[in-house]
């Protein structure tokens, strides 16, 4: 993947046109990322046969790079992009991957960006050790910045640990199970979007009050991203998504549509009815059956554009943190990136 498509995506390169400034800033980030990118490809081997195969396998299946652009686009609240920033980008980036790589074997996931996850072909053993010699490296070069950063990354460690936990258990007897969701959410996915964003700012000598905001941004940005994921996980092309429609949900992995139907479902008979239905037909049906049927069932229903509306609210709320911001391109490319995360369709 270039840099022009890295940015584009993020509908950068079509917004920061506006003024000179912009344009330098988009065209200051695509040299970043390329960088990144290139950076990713040497740190990702290990000078061995099978982990070097493992470790770079989704890496090189794609990705859309969030959390890089995040701490490459905090870092010109500072002096730019020097390569301390360059190695915390691909600090993230890894840590992001590697959690994916464990996130497939809890879930049991058959696909991941558009092929097979890691464990469906190598097995649990081997992709649960390529996602702990991806958190070493990224540990590894960690060191390499200093006490700061390596605090930053260990608190962060300790939210993603949290999160995954707090998924797997569920809500304790008598918690709200979408606040408990939530809570998981800004965990599991907010914490590293957050700390992407604050590496950008402390490895740039961005000033220090700048931090609260980017990290409330980054947060919930994350649930915002999380939640949009979940009304993909119900889209019908596994081509467009990288993922087969309702892999999530046939797993009876908890997502946010989910929880709003089982909450209907206590004074609502129709959703009780189409609860009944996933529940029989759809959660925890074999590879070969064909859930379809019930995945559009959920997805045309009211809870599924309820949750893009609160994406949509989450991703309000993360540009209004941005207010103690300078104006300025780096303010506009923030909230277009939090626009964006909301309007993907993968």
């Amino acid at each position: 993947m270039t840099a022009s498509v890295l940015s584009s995506q993020f509908g950068l390169a079509e917004r920061l046109t506006a003024s000179p400034a912009e344009r330098a800033l988009a065209k200051q980030l695509d040299a970043s990322l390329v960088r990144v990118e290139e950076g990713l490809k040497q740190q990702m081997r290990f000078a061995d046969r099978v982990a070097d195969v493992t470790a770079t396998y989704l890496m090189n299946a794609g990705g859309k790079r969030v959390r890089p652009v995040l701490t490459l686009l905090a870092a010109h609240l500072g002096n730019g992009v020097n390569e301390q920033v360059i190695t915390a980008a691909q600090v993230v980036e890894i840590t992001h991957l590697a959690s994916l790589y464990h996130d497939d074997v809890m879930d049991d996931a058959p696909l991941r960006r558009g092929v097979p996850t890691a464990q469906l072909v190598w097995g649990n053993s081997v992709a649960v050790l390529t996602g702990d010699l991806l958190f070493a490296r990224a540990s590894q070069l960690i060191a390499d910045l200093g006490e700061r950063a390596i605090r930053l990354q260990a608190d962060t460690f300790e939210r993603l640990c949290l999160g995954q936990l707090h998924e797997t258990i569920g809500p304790d007897e008598g918690e709200d199970p979408v606040e408990h969701y939530l809570n998981v959410l800004a965990d599991k996915t907010g914490s590293l979007i957050a700390a992407a964003a604050q590496f950008g700012l402390v490895f740039s000598g961005a000033p220090t009050e700048f931090e609260p905001a980017v990290r409330q941004f980054g947060e919930k940005v994350g649930i915002a991203f999380q939640l949009i994921d979940d009304v993909i996980d119900l889209s019908a092309d596994a081509a467009d998504t990288g993922k087969q429609g309702g892999t999530d949900l046939r797993a009876g992995v908890v997502t946010m549509p989910l929880l709003k139907l089982r909450a209907r479902a206590a004074t609502d008979a129709s959703a009780a009815r189409l609860l009944d239905h996933l529940e029989t037909t759809v959660i925890g049906a074999p590879d070969d059956v064909d859930v379809s049927a019930g995945v559009e069932l959920l997805r045309a229903h009211p809870v599924t554009a309820e949750t893009v509306a609160d994406a949509r609210e989450w991703a309000r709320q993360a540009v209004a943190a941005l207010d103690p911001l300078p104006s300025g391109a780096v303010k506009k490319a923030l909230t277009r990136f939090a626009d964006t995360v909301v309007d993907r369709s993968n």
